[in-house]
């Protein structure tokens, strides 16, 4: 299958500010699922993009834009050649021994509901690791109801949690909580869903989860939909959380009123045949 991708982000500021200093994590790489076969970033500001690849091997950018600056743009084009691989991921860049995806942060912390949770729905299944978290893929999306209205900022997992409803990064955490209490490795993905209702304007990007299998290695879930990964997805970047895979994060100096708006278009690319 063959995706393309529009994804920009623009923050206004009613006070111009001084200066912004940003990292953008925005650009897939390839691996045994997908292949990129083009992409571009595009910036509002006169400024130089520095590359690099961050501590989990995602390809990244830096860059300073000096003000006065009244609006922050970054946009991003590209086209992506998928392949269905069963939710298993095999070629990535892998820096760090799965074991370090035991370890919790201040967003995946769990608290007694979510051990309760992954007890009950996946707890006996210690000789099953693929078997738990299917189940815990599956019963997520039978606890949850998916709601854009329910955050308007990143939340902790037990929050989300308590309150029964989230948007996809809310489903990830949660996962990645719960699989973390089973003492199975689990990590955040950033990344593209082609929607399955023909909807291709999309208020933000996709949020999922990788869990490691034991002889089979990484295999993504994603709980918003209950679903394993297949060739709808395009994996952008990774980490214990959403703040380590955020698509863009920085701090600004000086200005004041700062908005935000973010565009997405995902759709399904025509491949050109020759004649």
């Amino acid at each position: 299958m063959r995706i393309r991708v529009s994804h920009q982000t623009s923050y206004d500021y009613a006070a111009p500010a001084k200066g912004a200093i940003q990292i953008i994590r925005m650009t897939p790489r390839s691996h045994d699922g997908q292949h990129v076969l083009r992409w571009r970033i595009d910036l509002g500001q006169d400024c130089r993009l520095a590359p690099f690849e961050d501590a989990f091997g995602n390809l990244a950018y830096s860059f300073t834009a000096e003000g006065p600056l009244s609006r922050l743009r970054v946009a991003v084009h590209g086209e992506v050649e998928t392949q269905e691989t069963q939710g298993v991921v095999r070629g990535t860049i892998e820096r760090f021994p799965p074991e370090l995806f035991l370890r919790d942060t201040a967003l995946t912390r769990r608290d007694r509901d979510i051990v309760a949770f992954a007890t009950d729905v996946a707890g006996g299944q210690h000789d099953n690791v693929i078997g738990a978290l299917h189940a815990l893929n599956v019963g997520l999306l039978r606890e949850l109801t998916f709601d854009t209205e329910a955050t308007s900022s990143v939340t902790v997992a037990a929050e989300a949690f308590a309150r029964r409803r989230g948007v996809c990064q809310d489903f990830a955490h949660i996962f990645i909580a719960a699989a973390r209490q089973l003492e199975i490795p689990a990590r955040y993905v950033a990344g593209h869903l082609l929607r399955a209702d023909g909807q291709t304007e999309q208020a933000a990007g996709h949020a999922w989860a990788e869990a490691y299998v034991p002889d089979l290695g990484w295999v993504a879930f994603d709980p918003a939909h209950g679903i394993s990964v297949g060739e709808a997805y395009i994996r952008v970047a990774v980490g214990l959380d959403s703040l380590s895979a955020a698509p863009i994060r920085g701090s600004v100096s000086g200005g004041s009123g700062e908005s935000m708006t973010v565009s997405v278009t995902v759709e399904q690319a025509q491949i050109q045949r020759q004649q």
